[in-house]
């Protein structure tokens, strides 16, 4: 036999079309075709337990819910922007008209000794030709009463104070307390660490005559975005709440109010008693009512005047705040004066804002399952797709809000640095698992009627070792100490 002869009758079984035809199934060299029903080359499908439902089930809504609330948070943080003229329309006048209103501002306090002078000294400058202030202090909190009777000496005739004795503590009992020693037709909010635009009122003013509205929202803005990682964070979700979102919220008739820098008409806070002494959110709760009695709110957004706070100083007063926010929104929620909105497009938008402790409360219990699958299970290939579906909308966010800080630095003159961009990204999953940690702290604090008030404190970050002195004040107290009024033994009622 020749070579020619060896390698033709070798390779006879891959050349020879006219082979006869061999066990069915088999094609040469390369195994059976023959496989089972349900996929090429896979496995016969094989029923789930229940287990499995309940796991796969999890991953396909916490990535439903995912996606629908980061397309929803998306939209409304760019609410703002969709025209050019939309986004002039948020702003205050530039032209303000004349003073037509009496102004008092409620400055409540507990604690705030080492920030509330300064915060009355800069209200005390307000360009405005008639208002007052009002400050509220607790009988058992001497270091906060000695600082607001410093500033009431040294404004005498404009800062009064009034001493709140009610138990259990809480801002709107102090602030429904104070109310009855209004004089004001409009009554306006600030707490006790806010730095005030001192044009503010004469803007605020003039919105109320250009709209006839019933309230006026204006901006807030944290500062601190360099103390830590979560106080970057923090700083832009106030950044675009206040402008951007609340726009949408003002022109759907439903509208959760901010708890400072809001103003409101005396005769609109007379018709609701004010605020609900027994609500953890008492601002979303009358902006609530004032929505289902359809009231005229106006939001207004103009970086100059905006009032700026800090973000608070530990992790765990951020958990805390956070989880007050969450439990007073559940409070309305069950307080149920949402359903009299007028509306079922702000009865949806109601119940989806109301409820959204509910949803980050059961996304963050979810959460660990899913990881715990996605790391030992093998998931099925459709769903695992699914579960990549939240990942386009969020990484959209984050685009949004690299190019907010940016916008951010620009507006406040503030250097935005790389690590701080860095910090953005890397902090972007932990800090919705922290979110979703607060609200699970919240539905549980709320089914066991744990209502009590969880103060942030404020240590004054925002304003800095440079920050200037308010000029023109004395450091020493010298005139009397103002008469005081409030709910004290010997007080005026």
């Amino acid at each position: 036999m020749t070579m020619l002869t060896t390698l033709t009758a070798a390779a006879a079984p891959l050349l020879q079309p006219n082979d006869p035809a061999g066990t069915p199934g088999d094609v040469p060299n390369r195994g059976t075709t023959d496989v089972p029903t349900g996929g090429s080359g896979q496995s016969a499908h094989v029923a789930w337990s229940l287990g499995e439902w309940i796991g796969y089930s999890a991953l396909v809504a916490i990535s439903v819910l995912l996606t629908l609330v980061a397309l929803s948070t998306l939209w409304w943080m760019l609410h703002a922007w969709r025209s050019r003229s939309a986004l002039r329309a948020t702003s205050f006048s530039q032209t303000p008209r004349p003073a037509a209103h009496r102004f008092t501002l409620l400055v409540p306090g507990r604690h705030e000794e080492e920030v509330m002078g300064q915060t009355l000294d800069m209200l005390a400058t307000q360009d405005h030709p008639d208002f007052e202030i009002i400050a509220i202090v607790g009988e058992d909190d001497p270091g906060t009463d000695r600082v607001v009777r410093e500033a009431a000496a040294r404004h005498p005739g404009l800062i009064r104070v009034v001493v709140d004795d009610t138990l259990p503590k809480n801002k709107p009992k102090a602030m429904n307390l104070a109310l009855q020693y209004a004089t004001g037709d409009i009554v306006g909010v600030f707490d006790a660490e806010d730095e005030v635009y001192p044009r503010l009122l004469s803007l605020v003013d003039s919105r109320f005559q250009e709209t006839d509205a019933d309230v006026v929202q204006g901006g807030v803005q944290l500062m601190n975005f360099k103390s830590s990682w979560w106080s970057l964070r923090n700083v832009l979700e106030y950044y675009f709440w206040f402008r951007s979102r609340l726009h949408f919220h003002a022109e759907s008739k439903f509208i959760p109010l901010g708890g400072n820098t809001v103003f409101v008409t005396k005769a609109r806070l007379d018709w609701s008693d004010g605020w609900d002494a027994h609500c953890l959110a008492e601002d979303c709760e009358l902006g609530v009512r004032l929505s289902a009695d359809n009231a005229k709110v106006v939001v207004a957004y103009s970086p100059e005047a905006v009032t700026r706070e800090e973000t608070p100083p530990t992790f765990a007063s951020l958990l805390k705040q956070r989880t007050r926010w969450n439990q007073g929104f559940l409070q309305v929620l069950e307080k149920g004066e949402w359903k009299k909105l007028p509306t079922f497009k702000q009865r949806f938008f109601a119940r989806y804002l109301l409820t959204m402790p509910f949803i980050q409360a059961a996304t963050g219990l979810l959460i660990p399952l899913s990881v715990v699958m996605i790391a030992f299970v093998k998931v099925p290939t459709g769903i695992a797709l699914i579960s990549f579906i939240p990942l386009a909308p969020t990484l959209m966010l984050l685009a949004v809000e690299v190019a907010g800080l940016g916008e951010f630095g620009r507006l406040y003159k503030e250097k935005v640095r790389v690590r701080d961009y860095v910090k953005l990204v890397l902090g972007l999953v932990p800090y919705q698992v922290f979110l979703a940690a607060a609200a699970v702290r919240a539905v549980i604090r709320h089914a066991r009627k744990q209502n009590g008030w969880e103060k942030t404190e404020h240590t004054g970050q925002h304003r800095g070792a440079g920050q200037p002195e308010v000029q023109g004040f004395p450091s020493a107290v010298t005139a009397p100490e103002p008469t005081l009024v409030g709910a004290t033994a010997g007080g005026d009622r």
